[in-house]
């Protein structure tokens, strides 16, 4: 009888670590930071059907890289989560720390687990405040960690390029379209050191405003309103052609423009078709 091969638990996590690491590497990027008004999310994401910003209760939002279909599983869980909590207890209960500690617990769970591949994902989780110095931002790499930023934060892609380049011009007391501007210049800027051009149709980008009346404090900001805001600083010349943003108006504490999981469903198949002969290594190409 052959002696089975054997590898060191050390080996075997590093090993899990390095193929995370460069399936979310894959990704494009995502970068998240504080205004004067709230948290803007900005993402290099040409698809309209596949989110990589969403809503996930009145004041927390939800940013992911990696495989479409690991981190849109663990949004739809963290919906779920927010409205048991919320209706069981009471809205202010949910927190973003409380939905940062369940994705850990998650994460950190299929990463040691030997019977599956590690998720290919990072997540931000977000909560805005009544005020700036009540913002909270929460990093989740592959392995299940808890990272606490403050300012701004950036992952898939080049994320450390773009990290570094958001610390050293980054302040408090940004507006909207001064963050907006320096989210697309950081995304802008490719490996080498050279520079692309990003139009507003290559672009996701959401907000959580503290300043909106409404309990719900997420908003899309897309066509001619991201268009204004680009061309506001010179960050590009494109125009949209679409409609205003907003994410679609409710008093439920599931999000409306969530009930993603029928676009995102739907969405889900024809990117699994198209997405084929991309990526050599898993049927889906990360997002």
């Amino acid at each position: 009888m052959s002696t089975p091969f054997y590898v060191s638990p050390q080996q075997a996590m590093a090993d899990r670590a390095e193929y995370a690491r460069k399936g979310i590497a894959r990704g494009r990027s995502v970068v998240v930071l504080q205004y004067t008004d709230g948290v803007v999310f900005v993402a290099e994401n040409p698809s309209r059907a596949l989110h990589k910003v969403s809503e996930i209760y009145d004041r927390i939002a939800f940013a992911a890289v990696g495989k479409y279909n690991e981190f849109e599983n663990l949004r739809i869980g963290g919906v779920r989560y927010a409205d048991l909590r919320g209706y069981t207890y009471d809205r202010e209960d949910v927190t973003a720390r409380g939905l940062a500690n369940v994705y850990a617990q998650t994460l950190g769970t299929i990463f040691s687990s030997a019977a599956e591949k590690p998720y290919e994902v990072e997540l931000i989780v977000a909560e805005v405040g009544s005020a700036p110095e009540d913002d909270q931002i929460y990093r989740l790499p592959h392995d299940g960690s808890i990272v606490d930023e403050h300012g701004s934060v950036a992952v898939g892609g080049n994320a450390d390029q773009i990290s570094s380049y958001l610390d050293q011009r980054h302040r408090d007391g940004m507006t909207l379209a001064e963050a907006l501007k320096l989210a697309v210049e950081s995304l802008s800027r490719d490996n080498n050191g050279g520079e692309r051009t990003l139009t507003a149709e290559q672009l996701e980008v959401a907000t959580l405003d503290r300043t909106r009346p409404q309990q719900r404090k997420f908003k899309r900001i897309l066509g001619r309103q991201l268009s204004r805001l680009l061309e506001e600083h010179g960050a590009s010349g494109a125009e949209e052609p679409a409609a205003d943003a907003e994410d679609g108006a409710g008093t439920s504490g599931a999000p409306a423009e969530d009930a993603g999981g029928k676009g995102a469903g739907g969405a889900k198949g024809s990117g699994g078709k198209g997405a084929k002969g991309k990526d050599d290594t898993e049927g889906e190409p990360p997002l």
